[in-house]
């Protein structure tokens, strides 16, 4: 699966097994590209529009155990078509940089390589429900998949009130699973993965993927500055 050849704009998607940081990462990312005078929007999967939102809601209901894999694919399918046709490809014409806080790869590791379905079914429900529009650069956050779980552990022992959603509930089997996948997807693409030691500092792990995106940034005419 390579990267749509977007007219402009440039579209990011930030990776990852739970309790890597990507929404950290996302939010970082966004307040130095809008620092460096880019027009930036920054989205979330699944969600990212009202109707995305209640999908979210639906697909992460810890309640709804029984939920299968292809009500899973198709959920998040439908999800991410109304994000691509609402706000993904409209800010791409308009020449932002777009970042989103997982993208199709996700269906591909959760719901294939983890979950058990065919990889090509998927692939292929996702780039007719996209259009086609993927990712110019993926960053891979890549963390062992009990580091990740206790990260989320820990986030249920502060003063905001936390609890894991349905996936995040999965056996820890499952999530190592996922930390696997991702890396098989990144060892295909290598044009487009980027791989980040999660491990790190939220800081430090931020200027190794700042550095990479800077220098494509650099030479990219169709994108858009303030």
């Amino acid at each position: 699966m390579t990267s749509s050849k977007n007219t402009r704009g440039f579209f990011v998607s930030i990776e990852g097994a739970d309790g890597a940081g990507k929404t950290t990462q996302a939010y970082m990312l966004k307040e130095r590209l809008e620092s460096e005078r880019y027009k930036v929007f920054l989205t979330r999967e699944p969600g990212g529009t009202p109707i995305g939102e209640e999908i979210r809601n639906i697909l992460l209901n810890p309640h709804f155990k029984e939920m299968s894999v292809p009500t899973e694919i198709l959920l998040y399918s439908a999800a991410r078509a109304q994000l691509v046709t609402e706000l993904i490809r409209p800010y791409l014409e308009k020449g932002y940089v777009v970042i989103t806080d997982r993208y199709l790869d996700s269906s591909i590791v959760y719901q294939g390589l983890a979950g058990g379905e065919k990889l090509e079914m998927i692939r292929d429900t996702n780039i007719w429900a996209t259009g086609g529009v993927l990712p110019d650069m993926t960053f891979l956050l890549d963390i062992d998949a009990e580091h990740g779980l206790q990260r989320l552990e820990r986030k249920g022992e502060g003063l905001i009130p936390f609890h894991k959603d349905r996936m995040e509930q999965k056996e820890l089997e499952f999530h190592r699973k996922v930390q696997e996948g991702f890396l098989l997807l990144a060892s295909q693409e290598r044009k487009r993965f980027v791989i980040l030691n999660a491990e790190k500092e939220p800081q430090k792990v931020h200027e190794q993927l700042w550095d990479r995106l800077q220098s494509l940034l650099l030479n990219k005419t169709n994108v858009s500055k303030i």
